[in-house]
């Protein structure tokens, strides 16, 4: 089993940077996919960024490309979000996914195909 801990969240202001981190435990894969993956007031989830196990493959929603920069360190078994140039339409609940297999498509994966995840970090963000 694996477990998803997100850590970082917390009330921002607008044009403010904040780094979420994902670490991971329990039996990882060398082929895991992760993403983060947030869910606004009022809407459905959507996903955000995402990256292979090499971190050589990265996919973004257009709203925050060239705002926010997903990474992973393998060695510490952690995921992270660096969001700068926060805007209020960025508050959600920002939770972590992973799964065992790597990403099949070229394109932004869709939250249905991640098996585990965490519990979610509040992001806050006042206008």
């Amino acid at each position: 089993q694996v477990q998803l801990v997100e850590s970082g969240g917390g009330l921002e202001q607008a044009g403010g940077s904040l780094t979420l981190s994902c670490t991971t435990s329990g039996r990882t894969f060398g082929t895991d996919g992760t993403s983060w993956i947030r869910q606004a007031p009022g809407k459905e989830r959507e996903c955000v960024a995402a990256i292979n196990w090499s971190g050589e493959t990265t996919f973004y929603t257009d709203s925050v490309k060239g705002r926010f920069t997903i990474s992973r360190d393998n060695a510490k078994d952690t995921v992270y979000l660096q969001m700068n140039s926060l805007k209020s339409e960025d508050t959600a609940v920002y939770y972590c996914a992973a799964r065992r297999s790597p990403f099949y498509s070229d394109t932004l994966p869709t939250q249905d195909i991640f098996t585990f995840w965490g519990q979610g970090t509040q992001v806050p963000v006042s206008a």
